[in-house]
């Protein structure tokens, strides 16, 4: 049986994209240019000579105003701070329809599934259905905002380790395209549900044994973790023997997730030829060429400048090689691809903004508090994600120093950004923005201590609008019924 292994077996000959930088960056003449496949070439003000670019990861419309100041997508996020409060998300809708139209360009001969947990709203999904991407949900929560905006449940796959009842209901009541069987138990619990004269198309996911992702709580290539059924202990075989044998269910292909934020294609590349090889020996054991094959998502981007992302077009175009040559290899038939990213697809076009509230020394360290945290941004906390703040809305008189972006919560590990570089100057009514916040903030984000979840204000042709709205007071009253 296959062993588990990193997947860092071949050469690497440089699937990462550019540091700091998740699409192609080049430089020409006085401006940097940042070209994207199919894209617009967007231009701003050259650094200084030695001074690294800060805007490297924020969204391609982002401009220097005089002052200290930043637009996004036309808009000064000074503006959007008085207009909408803080804290808030700002989302460049033109950065997020573009990034999908790499991923289709890309992948011209594969199925792109946006993975709605990084974030969903009702203009996320038009804006992904518009764009001709399918869609990838983990509840009945997210199928149903799907639905009920207007997108086509067949263009929808739903997957997740323990789909609750209410989950398998809303799928087959809806109609969705594929679900991913991801336990021996729903096997039954889905065959019972459907019935006689009934048939669902379905995936097995499986777990090839590959580590690979930015954090372990963030890795599930490997058989220590709750998603999936094994490759090496034979359960995903059995899984797939199950099926078979299910006439309400109708075996599609297989489903394979590594992990998040994974920058090199390697393990993807590794992951392939496992999975083309258990493909192989279903159709030996049972006579049945599967025809899908879905490897997940966890494209990385980078959070600071300086940080790798993971070449999607180098990802692409290897992995539909190594995908060719396997099945060749295998003398067989060339299943029908699948990728579904999320993160890569949303996080960079956010930005969060906070106001400053507080700013102190402690011994050696400065703290400098805004009014958001760990309720609209766990990440750091989990996993230890770091972001690069920085100061708008004014020019800096200080030196720049070292601080240590902290929540309001009552957590000693409330922390947003540790030992970053902001302006010695920092004082309360400041404003902080944060890039790269499009993906699992509002998602991840909790009631705690009720102060309510941000805003998502959407950003495109300098205008700005609404398409969340702050969570209130009025909201938590009325959700608590006792007395």
């Amino acid at each position: 049986m296959p062993q588990p292994t990193s997947g860092d077996d071949e050469p690497d000959p440089g699937e990462r994209a550019p540091a700091g930088a998740s699409f192609l960056t080049v430089r020409s003449g006085p401006a940097q240019r940042t070209a994207r496949p199919g894209g617009p070439v967007v231009r701003t003000a050259t650094p200084a000579p030695g001074v690294r670019d800060d805007l490297s990861v924020w969204p391609a419309s982002t401009t220097r105003l005089v002052h200290g100041g930043i637009a996004v997508g036309g808009v000064p996020l000074t503006e959007v701070a008085q207009r909408f409060g803080t804290p808030a998300y700002v989302l460049d809708e033109a950065e997020v329809r573009e990034r999908c139209r790499t991923y289709r360009s890309a992948f011209p001969e594969a199925d792109v599934l946006y993975a709605a947990k990084a974030f969903l709203c009702r203009a996320m999904v038009h804006w992904v259905e518009e764009e001709g991407l399918g869609l990838d949900v983990c509840s009945a929560g997210e199928l149903e905002l799907a639905v009920t905006a207007g997108f086509p449940a067949e263009r929808v796959v739903l997957h997740g380790n323990a789909k609750s009842p209410h989950d398998i209901e809303a799928a087959l009541r809806l109609g969705v395209g594929r679900i991913v069987i991801d336990s021996p138990a729903e096997i039954t619990r889905l065959a019972a549900v459907l019935g006689p004269g009934r048939r669902q198309k379905v995936m097995v996911r499986v777990v090839p044994g590959i580590s690979a992702g930015g954090h372990e709580k963030i890795r599930t290539g490997t058989d220590d973790q709750k998603f999936g059924l094994s490759l090496t202990d034979g359960q995903a075989q059995h899984a797939i023997t199950r099926v078979l044998a299910r006439p309400e269910l109708e075996l599609a292909g297989l489903h394979c997730h590594l992990g998040s934020q994974i920058t090199t294609v390697k393990p993807y590349l590794s992951a392939v030829r496992r999975m083309v090889g258990l493909m192989a020996r279903v159709r030996d054991a049972h006579g049945v060429v599967l025809s899908e094959l879905d490897m997940g998502g966890g494209h990385g981007v980078p959070y600071r400048p300086g940080e790798d992302g993971l070449d999607i077009t180098a990802l692409a175009r290897r992995m539909r090689a190594e995908l060719i040559e396997s099945c060749a290899a295998a003398s067989l038939t060339v299943p029908r691809l699948l990728v579904e990213p999320g993160r890569a697809v949303v996080g960079p076009a956010g930005v969060a903004l906070y106001r400053v509230l507080a700013v102190k020394r402690t011994g050696d360290t400065l703290f400098v508090a805004v009014d958001g945290g760990m309720s609209d941004n766990p990440r750091p906390a989990l996993y230890g994600v770091r972001y690069a703040p920085r100061l708008i809305g004014r020019a800096a008189a200080g030196q720049p120093c070292r601080a240590t972006v902290v929540g309001r919560h009552c957590e000693a590990g409330d922390v947003l950004a540790a030992d970053v570089e902001l302006p010695g100057d920092v004082h309360p009514g400041d404003l902080l923005t944060v890039p790269v916040a499009g993906a699992y903030q509002l998602s991840m984000a909790s009631g705690y201590n009720l102060v309510g979840r941000p805003p998502v204000v959407a950003v495109a042709g300098g205008h700005a609008r609404l398409l969340v709205r702050r969570e209130s007071l009025d909201d938590f009253r009325s959700r608590d019924v006792g007395h």
